[in-house]
């Protein structure tokens, strides 16, 4: 089921991370389909916490990066923007090195809220960390 008002374009969305801690984390867009949408991540000294490992920050940040901007596909981005209002994200698999990538698929597109999962993976496709982020539909 095709859920995009605006379809995402891998390029523009990764144009626009330019000057954003989006670009700082080294977070970048790879794939959107009819109903999702996925970036990855680099675990490197840009997202460990003290201890080596991923960051449960960084885990939300990308997490809330790709789940914000599919709620933003969904909506009529002329007269209406999407904002993160709560999210939960439960840390499964420690990583210190390697990729993660996120994958945001809509539980909930409604006319003033959308509820969004994300679910983090390694590079052998483990989970590392899943999320619900819950965003309002605002009028411009």
């Amino acid at each position: 089921m095709l859920i995009w008002k605006t379809k995402p374009v891998i390029e523009i969305l990764n144009q626009m991370r330019v000057n954003t801690m989006t670009e700082l984390l080294g977070i970048e867009f790879t794939e959107a389909g009819d109903d999702f949408l996925s970036a990855h991540m680099p675990v490197d000294h840009r997202t460990h916490q003290p201890m080596g490992y991923l960051h449960g920050g960084a885990s939300c940040a990308i997490a809330e990066t790709v789940g914000s901007v599919a709620a933003n596909c969904c909506v009529d981005f002329e007269t209406e923007y999407c904002m993160g209002m709560d999210i939960h994200t439960s840390h499964l698999r420690p990583l210190r090195e390697g990729m993660v990538t996120a994958t945001a698929r809509p539980i909930h597109i409604g006319k003033r809220t959308q509820v969004w999962e994300i679910r983090q993976v390694d590079e052998q496709n483990n989970l590392v960390a899943i999320t619900q982020l819950r965003v309002v539909v605002l009028q411009r």
